[in-house]
């Protein structure tokens, strides 16, 4: 018998679970689903599917794994808007009825009718509320590489970053999932991108996805596996992969993917609920769909123009770019290793344009309250990364995925005018971040805070020239 064809890391992780030996790219199999999460936006609508689907007469829909599904709460939290109190409370009754293990409530929010804005969390490490389900999954320990992971929110590629398939769903497919543990997928072809370099100090993960992303289109990777690799991703910490990873559905991609080195065991040693999992590594020989590789070296600080994320041009390109405001926060821009990078430039001085600032998760607030600007425990008297946002001007916000998906009115940071805005968020159409002719530049911490400090788009490398320390923060 001829040998099996060499298999990409996604090939094998949908092989493993579908019990075959080995998939091809455009095969349907039936896999097995190691955790399916939802959140505040799809969940009541993703279990009511799943009610009427998997009930009957005298026998009431039960979820397939009770310890696989995680919910959390993050899109429309900081709201007086009684439609997503409501959405909280379908949640909360459905976590009682199936005695749910993994559910992180907003447990400030009265979601009685007319209840008003809640009061947010005062101290982020005494809520149950966890913030932006990206970012909540791997912190709460439900991220390993060589899993399966279902999210009914299309950013759930973010995980790849740890070595496993993740991708999003449908609430129709989601429900699927919650009552057999199972779904259907077509094996998808794997596109390589190669990074060559140590990743300079004015450059982020952001920049090179946008470069990906631009090069390819934002329908470039439809239904693709796309794969980061080389020893420029080695260089990135593992919350700038997430970044990578997180934007792969801006090309259309199915899911995004990384190798597993060290940095990805370690963070998962200290944090997962499961004790064993399966690392694959990529072969030598595997078939790709599209390659392409790039010198770290010639790269340079980008941004997305209105309105796509394939909008690309260099920050250099766009410095005559008059802003209104800038936005640092959201599943690519809200992490503690981006806090710091914004703080790193803002530190002594004053933003000239209004500045929303919003932690990823409580952890990642938590974590600004408790270290100083290079990533370590800071000392008495010392100023924490929230202090040197706060001196500088900037507005913090809780937790939360706030305007990055605009929202209610009453959003903290949402654009409610036609303005131009720099942000570090993932998605840049018309009316993302709220009024449908508002203007949305995509950009790193380095290039959103450069930016607030002249009014303009302005490439970071006008202030960094030197790495970045970010010590333990992010690591596990």
């Amino acid at each position: 018998m001829p040998a099996a064809k060499p298999m990409t890391l996604t090939e094998q992780i949908i092989a493993a679970h579908a019990g075959r030996a080995s998939v091809e790219p455009g095969e349907n199999v039936w896999v097995d689903v190691d955790v399916l999460m939802t959140h505040d936006v799809c969940g009541p609508g993703t279990i009511g599917i799943f009610k009427e689907q998997f009930s009957s007469p005298g026998k009431p829909a039960k979820v397939w794994d009770r310890d696989r599904v995680v919910i959390i709460p993050d899109h429309y939290i900081f709201t007086a808007d009684d439609k997503c109190h409501r959405n909280v409370q379908i949640l909360r009754d459905f976590v009682m009825e199936q005695g749910l293990k993994y559910y992180y409530d907003p447990d400030f929010i009265n979601t009685a009718p007319g209840s008003g804005f809640p009061n947010p969390y005062r101290d982020p490490t005494q809520t149950k509320y966890k913030g932006v389900c990206h970012k909540a999954l791997p912190e709460e320990g439900h991220i390993r590489p060589g899993e399966i992971l279902l999210g009914t929110d299309s950013h759930t590629c973010t995980a790849g970053a740890f070595g496993q398939f993740a991708t999003g769903v449908g609430n129709t497919d989601a429900a699927f999932v919650l009552g057999t543990g199972k779904t259907w997928l077509k094996v998808p072809p794997t596109m390589k991108f190669a990074f060559h370099g140590s990743i300079p100090p004015y450059l982020t993960a952001k920049d090179l996805i946008l470069a990906v992303i631009g090069d390819i289109g934002f329908s470039g990777a439809t239904y693709k596996a796309m794969y980061f690799t080389g020893d420029g991703v080695g260089s990135l910490s593992l919350e700038d992969r997430m970044t990578l990873t997180n934007m792969a559905i801006e090309a259309g991609g199915k899911n995004g993917i990384c190798d597993v080195d060290e940095k990805t065991l370690a963070y998962v040693r200290a944090r997962s609920n499961r004790p064993d999992w399966t690392v694959y590594t990529e072969p030598t020989g595997a078939k790709y769909d599209y390659v392409k590789e790039w010198d770290l070296e010639n790269f340079e600080p980008l941004v997305a123009k209105p309105h796509s994320p394939d909008n690309t041009a260099t920050a250099r390109e766009c410095k005559d770019v008059k802003l209104d405001r800038a936005y640092i926060g959201s599943c690519t821009g809200g992490k503690i290793t981006d806090m710091i990078f914004a703080a790193t430039i803002l530190r002594g001085n004053k933003v000239k344009i209004p500045t929303f600032v919003v932690p990823g998760s409580t952890e990642v607030h938590a974590d600004m309250k408790r270290l100083n600007v290079v990533g370590q425990p800071k000392a008495p008297g010392e100023k924490s990364i929230e202090d040197i946002l706060l001196d500088a001007g900037c507005q913090l916000g809780p937790a939360s995925c706030a305007a990055c998906l605009g929202g209610p009115v009453d959003t903290f940071g949402r654009l409610n005018e036609p303005v131009n805005c720099i942000s570090t968020t993932n998605r840049n159409f018309p009316g993302r971040m709220g009024h449908k002719e508002a203007g949305v530049y995509l950009a790193s911490p380095l290039t959103a805070a450069a930016s607030a400090l002249t009014g303009y788009v302005t490439d970071p490398r006008e202030y960094v020239s030197e790495p970045i320390a970010t010590g333990e923060a992010g690591v596990v």
